[in-house]
């Protein structure tokens, strides 16, 4: 399979999971010699210059890509019977009453994938869709609040999102659409948008979806090692950039230049539109997991295409559990952007959530965090720092003995909750499961948007979020 970044850069790295057998992942880690690997295209032999640990790094990406790809059918699969099971039972309320409905003939059926009443595997971790009446524009959580909440409102269908927003939140729901990725062939990124009329000026939202649980291919994409450089930028995580909307052999042409509905171009246009219509409105850009990495990116093409006008409507940027999404050079670009617009980059980090800290930051694989860092402990108690501690989440072995107490301590505070801090931070039978499994492998369960949410609702965040 012929690498496509060579037709519009110069300087690339790309794995190949596809040509790799699980045996040649094995030799490559133990040889030190790098060269005519056919899972790796790169524009320089300097790339593949490094150590045991820059091959450890490689091999760790190649291998999960290739596991994943094992798993992706029965990932989908179960993910659907799993999401079935739960509206089930939600529908005939709870396992007692869908036993007693059975018995008597009663029983519900699960609401349509497409309807309003169908909520995924995220909204039943968290089924909290109301806003908090409490954190009103003006408030210092405002923002940040309502941005968590339509990030983790982006994992639903089109009918529930619309329903929340019009009906439930009393804005105006604008957009929910599927875009195209030019190398997967198929549309696999979401996005939804809509407008809060209720403030002056009228604020847009553009939150994109995350990493679907059960969706092995966004997974591919979070440990993906490979990347393009822009000339002048730096260089950019290619998989979330594939995601946003790169072109084979094209890169990021000033426009769109076939039939295809690709993220950055569809939405650029959409909120040039919007926002001409209403010239004293602003808009925020936000997403959780994957999301997150894409609502910085789009930004990173809006600076790169120069799109000064948009970006002084940008009332600020933020994202929850997001990964790391280019190098050192990419970071400086950005910082410089972001302070030339006056533009608010936000990145919250909830206690030990494994994603923030993946791509891996050493001098093996180069991937770096910018921006403003608030990160929240297990109680809540935010505070604004460069980089989350325990940057690479397995740096320091003994911070796996903490982890797993922290993680006991979660699935303790899931019971307390409720009585301390009221009935809406009750946690459901799912969450608590997961909480549970969360024992095994910390940091999984911590990216969950459970406890953004409750990180935005509880701490006294600082003035300048807003």
């Amino acid at each position: 399979m012929p690498c496509d970044e060579k037709n519009f850069c110069d300087h690339y790295f790309v794995l190949i999971p596809d040509n790799a057998s699980f045996y040649d992942l094995g030799c490559f880690l133990f040889s030190s010699e790098l060269k005519d690997c056919e899972f790796i295209e790169c524009s320089s032999s300097e790339d593949l210059k490094g150590g045991f640990w820059r091959r450890w790094y490689i091999f760790s990406s190649l291998f999960a890509q290739k596991v994943l790809l094992k798993v992706e059918n029965p990932m989908k699969k179960l993910g659907e019977v799993l999401e079935q099971w739960l509206n089930l039972l939600s529908s005939n309320g709870g396992l007692l009453r869908l036993f007693t409905n059975f018995l008597t003939g009663k029983r519900e059926r699960a609401p349509n994938r497409l309807s309003a009443k169908f909520t995924s595997v995220v909204g039943n971790l968290d089924p909290r869709v109301e806003l908090d009446q409490s954190i009103r524009y003006g408030n210092t959580k405002y923002n940040a609040f309502l941005s968590i909440m339509a990030s983790k409102l982006s994992y639903e269908n089109e009918e529930f999102v619309k329903t929340i927003i019009n009906d439930h939140w009393n804005m105006k729901f604008l957009y929910f659409d599927n875009y195209w990725n030019d190398y997967l062939k198929n549309y696999t990124t979401q996005a939804i948008m809509f407008q809060d009329k209720r403030v002056d000026p009228n604020l847009i939202v553009v939150a994109f979806r995350g990493t679907h649980p059960f969706d092995a291919k966004a997974w591919r994409v979070d440990v993906d090692l490979s990347w393009f450089e822009i000339e002048g930028v730096g260089k950019t995580h290619s998989g979330f950039m594939k995601a946003l909307g790169l072109q084979k052999r094209k890169g990021w042409p000033e426009l769109g230049s076939d039939q295809n509905k690709y993220a950055y171009y569809e939405i650029r246009q959409r909120l040039r539109k919007l926002l001409q219509k209403n010239k004293n409105a602003k808009f925020i850009l936000t997403g959780h997991s994957l999301g997150g990495a894409l609502a910085i990116l789009f930004l990173t093409v809006l600076a790169v295409h120069e799109e000064e006008w948009l970006m002084d409507k940008l009332e600020g940027v933020y994202t929850f559990g997001q990964p790391r999404v280019g190098d050192n050079q990419l970071k400086e670009y950005m910082e410089k952007k972001l302070e030339q617009y006056d533009v608010r980059y936000f990145r919250f980090v909830y206690s030990n959530d494994i994603v923030p800290r993946v791509p891996y930051d050493d001098d093996n694989v180069f991937f770096t965090h910018f921006g403003t860092c608030y990160y929240y402990n297990s109680y809540y108690e935010g505070k604004v720092v460069k980089e989350e501690p325990n940057k690479n989440y397995f740096s320091v072995p003994w911070t796996i003995v903490k982890f797993r107490l922290n993680a006991v301590w979660e699935l303790i505070r899931g019971f307390i909750f409720p009585y301390t801090r009221g009935p809406e931070y009750k946690e459901s039978w799912l969450m608590k499961t997961m909480r549970i499994f969360g024992l095994v492998i910390p940091g999984l369960v911590e990216h969950m948007p459970q406890d953004y949410v409750n990180a935005t609702r509880l701490d006294q965040l600082d003035s300048k979020v807003n």
